[in-house]
């Protein structure tokens, strides 16, 4: 901004973006989500098990990669409310939008609901209902007869599902797969509403904005639980021996970190657009450069404080997460994370002056998501090969007897891992576009909008 704002310089009537500008994009992504997703349906649950087995995982990455970017977006409303930023307020509602997407997640996360997904994702589960005598009597079995599914389990030698029984049991997995939708669907549906409320109040004054700091304080722990427990049901779950203290706080660092990055970008292709330009400025992109540089270094101190903990201990438990992503390929993988995600940002991202730039900001933000999908394509797909290759040795789920020659690939499987980011980001791109063409662009009648266009750090 090349002069000091004033009320003058800002519209009464707020900055909407015209709907003409974002319906062609909307519509392509649209019509994309629905028609690979009939496809992806297909493949979830039609096709036969040499090709659904391996879907499956590709849906899962790519569920997991879109979920941590809209509820980072829940992050960073309720950071901005609880802190009472007055620098955020100018990129609010872009916060609000991109966490408006959350609830929408669940109809990309529905398909984990099946058993038939579920089969080829979760063994513990597979366990649960051979145990409880079938597929969907383990479901009431592990919760209601807890003691008669102990002594199952005992009976099966499965120790350590046996002490995982009060939080891995069917029912207790869908009560919070419900929760983390619902619970946190409203968190944001609310605030939202309180904020989009002020534009057309006629007497705008602080009492929305006191309502959603008070509102933002106590649901702090909801997305916390959300963001941790989905991680530990979905990721996991999917090797039920493993468990790590430190999980949680890890996909909290990526998904605050990456949806930052989808919030810059989003701001300077808005900027390029004509929106935004009189609230927004270099203070505020050198600001969000210094929180993506923040949560870069937050990501590798608890990465690799997971690595070494983990590692020293020494537990066979814990140690088989690495040593599988230590094998073959994904050992380069693991190499080109410690450099992509954290040595070359962090350089890059120390220049004052590059995160003064909107464009040469946004360039580092895109090269960020890329290795956020690096980082979750390392935690989810590896157990792709090793979980389908021990139930075709244990001849398991009528799995073709040449999955016992995978090591660390699933020939093949890589196109699918495409078409599933494909569906998933088509549809997060269309709810997304939706959102930020339904309100203002930014909080016009806000007592501190003055304060936020005019930051100086």
């Amino acid at each position: 901004m090349s002069h000091h704002v004033t009320s003058a310089d800002i519209p009464v009537e707020g900055e909407r973006i015209a709907s003409s500008k974002l319906d062609s994009v909307r519509r392509i992504a649209g019509g994309a989500a629905a028609i690979t997703g009939l496809v992806s349906a297909w493949l979830l649950f039609g096709a036969p098990a040499q090709i659904a087995a391996p879907y499956t995982y590709s849906w899962l990455f790519a569920l997991f990669f879109f979920f941590t970017l809209a509820i980072g977006g829940v992050f960073w409303t309720l950071l901005h409310n609880v802190s009472n930023s007055g620098w955020g307020t100018s990129v609010r509602r872009i916060m609000e939008n991109l966490g408006s997407v959350f609830p929408w997640m669940a109809i990309f996360a529905a398909p984990l609901l099946f058993p038939k997904v579920q089969q080829w994702l979760f063994e513990w589960m597979n366990i649960h209902n051979q145990a409880g005598g079938g597929m969907f009597d383990g479901f009431l079995f592990g919760f209601y007869g807890s003691d008669s599914m102990k002594a199952a389990l005992e009976h099966d030698h499965q120790g350590l599902l046996v002490n995982k029984l009060w939080y891995m049991n069917k029912l207790a997995w869908y009560i919070r797969f419900a929760f983390y939708f619902i619970g946190l669907g409203f968190v944001i549906h609310g605030l939202r509403k309180l904020s989009t409320a002020q534009d057309t109040d006629p007497n705008p004054g602080t009492s929305n904005l006191l309502r959603a700091r008070f509102h933002s304080t106590y649901t702090l722990i909801i997305f916390a639980i959300t963001i941790t427990f989905a991680g530990i049901d979905w990721l996991q779950g999917l090797e039920y021996e493993w468990f790590s203290t430190m999980w949680g706080v890890y996909l909290f660092a990526g998904a605050a970190l990456n949806s930052m990055a989808v919030i810059v970008i989003t701001a300077t292709l808005m900027q390029s657009g004509g929106y935004l330009k009189r609230v927004t400025g270099p203070e505020h992109f050198h600001i969000m450069g210094k929180l993506m540089l923040t949560f870069t270094i937050f990501w590798a101190y608890v990465a690799f404080s997971q690595f070494f903990l983990i590692w020293y201990a020494n537990i066979t438990e814990e140690t088989k997460h690495f040593i599988v992503r230590n094998t073959g390929g994904w050992n380069t993988g693991n190499i080109a994370l410690v450099f992509g995600h954290f040595v070359i940002p962090f350089v890059i991202l120390l220049q004052a002056w590059l995160k003064r730039n909107p464009k040469t900001l946004s360039i580092v933000a895109v090269y960020t998501l890329a290795m956020h999908v690096l980082d979750t394509y390392i935690n989810v797909i590896p157990e792709r090969s090793i979980s389908l290759r021990a139930m075709a040795i244990e001849g398991k789920m009528g799995l073709p007897e040449s999955f016992t020659s995978y090591t660390t690939v699933v020939p093949g499987a890589f196109w699918g891992d495409i078409l599933a980011f494909v569906t998933v980001g088509a549809g997060f791109l269309f709810f997304y576009l939706r959102a930020l063409s339904q309100n203002a662009t930014y909080p016009h009648r806000d007592p501190r909008i003055l304060e936020s266009a005019n930051v100086s750090n």
